[in-house]
């Protein structure tokens, strides 16, 4: 368990010095911890270590560690491809849905909250390396989904999330960030309804010093945190 906070302050370390390298205030970035496959007692130990929110990517695993009061007093945000038919197990539940990727589960997420009387704060997911393997809304589709969002006055648009292609060497995923950013300056300059840009959820274990010098004010870390998952158990 020290191990779990040795890492996160090494990880706050190389925020700040990537933070000031690109003349921005460290303040505006925040650490999400993705606590997928890890248990409520390592999860409490990162809220209790500096993190800035929990990130979830599976359903069961997010209804059972809130059961567990894991991720208290911090937020947790919904980070993983999420179902339309479990739309009703996160909405409310979680104070940011990272990972809207299509249109009909904008919809589904809209229609949930207006049951149960809440604003869901969401990102759009873009696929921002035109990837098969990876959902979301590719570069072209994000504004016109960011127009839409009138509609669907019981979700609020909070910005962008995006997953670049694995880099091989640091800088590889530059191109990309500046992309996202790019698409979130036009999108803030159209002022649509229904929206408030503050949020770049971008840059993970590898690759999150080079997504800070392009505007990210989230990264994502699991590896770094935690350790390499083992899937085979």
């Amino acid at each position: 368990m020290e191990e779990i906070r040795r890492n996160i302050a090494a990880i706050r370390a190389k925020m700040d010095a990537a933070a000031r390298a690109a003349g921005r205030d460290p303040r505006e970035i925040s650490l999400c911890a993705a606590t997928k496959m890890n248990d409520a007692a390592r999860v409490k130990i990162a809220v209790q270590s500096g993190i800035d929110c929990c990130g979830e990517n599976r359903v069961q695993e997010l209804t059972a560690k809130l059961q567990d009061d894991a991720y208290s007093p911090l937020p947790v945000h919904f980070i993983g491809h999420l179902q339309t038919n479990k739309v009703r197990q996160v909405v409310g539940r979680v104070a940011l849905i990272q990972s809207v990727d299509r249109l009909p589960l904008l919809q589904c997420i809209a229609q949930e909250a207006a049951k149960q009387g809440v604003i869901q704060d969401i990102l759009l997911e873009i696929n921002v390396g035109a990837e098969d393997s990876k959902s979301g809304f590719s570069p072209d589709e994000a504004d016109g989904i960011a127009a839409q969002m009138a509609n669907f006055p019981h979700c609020r648009l909070r910005g962008l999330m995006a997953i670049p292609p694995m880099a091989k060497k640091t800088g590889d995923n530059r191109r990309f960030f500046d992309k996202i950013r790019t698409i979130a300056v036009d999108i803030i300059s159209k002022k649509y309804d229904n929206t408030h840009m503050d949020c770049l959820s971008m840059g993970m274990t590898d690759d999150f010093e080079d997504a800070i010098a392009c505007g990210s004010t989230m990264i994502r870390v699991g590896t770094a945190i935690f350790g390499a998952r083992t899937y085979n158990k």
